[in-house]
């Protein structure tokens, strides 16, 4: 694994960008939240996006799967111009993607098995041995295979997110688009899912994470990016640059 590791980031310069914003900006509700935003992601990386509320954060993950249409600057996500795009097209690239919530977005009445399969009978899965084949390998890989028949209710909140975790790697993603996917976790939950996270980076998948959680990048260190002052910038992973403040603190 080292020396695949090793490989991978000797060769980056020369691999294209899973993901490329050149000079974007991230309008709400015809308000500018982000502007001039140049950001260029690859497969494998692990990218924090931190930064206080209302900054921008979350419309700028939003964009990243279409949800938000870019009007100014160009993106492109899988090699898709996202500008020129077409809606009926954004749903054969969100399955390439994997998007978790920080409030789980578990189907109530469905079982842990259900959860998971309604999701590859919507993108085309027909065999129903391929698809219980795929639903017990993302359990596995997130350690809950003995919940399969329990229901959301059922389970703890960390629980609740590896499942939705679990769903979000069914397609093989190339990128997993995470907006706070601790927030509503104790540390120790929080810290189980940043793991599975960087385990899924580690394979090669890009995950881009938003986060309050200010502490955890110390602990699982990644690229950081801050939105401030209608920019997104690039920081330092330290204690001097990423701090903890009053207004700008992780959630507990």
């Amino acid at each position: 694994m080292e020396d695949l590791q090793s490989t991978h980031i000797e060769d980056r310069s020369t691999i294209k960008p899973i993901i490329e914003l050149e000079n974007v900006s991230i309008f709400q509700e015809d308000k500018e939240i982000l502007k001039e935003v140049n950001l260029k992601i690859n497969a494998g990386d692990f990218i924090y996006i931190i930064g206080k509320v209302g900054s921008g954060k979350s419309s700028l993950l939003k964009s990243l799967y279409g949800e938000l249409p870019i009007t100014k600057g160009a993106i492109s996500v899988l090699e898709q111009d996202l500008c020129k795009l077409k809606s009926k097209h954004l749903p054969a690239l969100r399955q390439r993607l994997g998007i978790i919530f920080q409030d789980f977005r578990l189907l109530a009445q469905h079982t842990v098995h259900d959860n998971l399969d309604v999701v590859l009978c919507s993108t085309g899965k027909k065999k129903k041995a391929d698809r219980e084949q795929r639903i017990g390998e993302v359990l596995a890989l997130v350690g809950l295979t003995e919940k399969v028949n329990n229901f959301p209710h059922e389970l703890s909140g960390g629980e609740q997110q590896r499942i939705s975790i679990a769903r979000a790697l069914l397609n093989h993603p190339k990128i997993i688009l995470a907006d706070e996917p601790t927030g509503n976790l104790d540390r120790q939950a929080g810290d189980r899912i940043i793991e599975l996270l960087r385990s899924v980076s580690d394979q090669g998948t890009a995950v881009i994470m938003v986060t309050h959680n200010l502490t955890a990048l110390q602990r699982y260190p990644g690229v950081v990016y801050r939105c401030e002052n209608n920019r997104l910038s690039k920081v330092n992973n330290d204690n001097n640059t990423i701090r903890t403040s009053d207004k700008d603190k992780e959630k507990q």
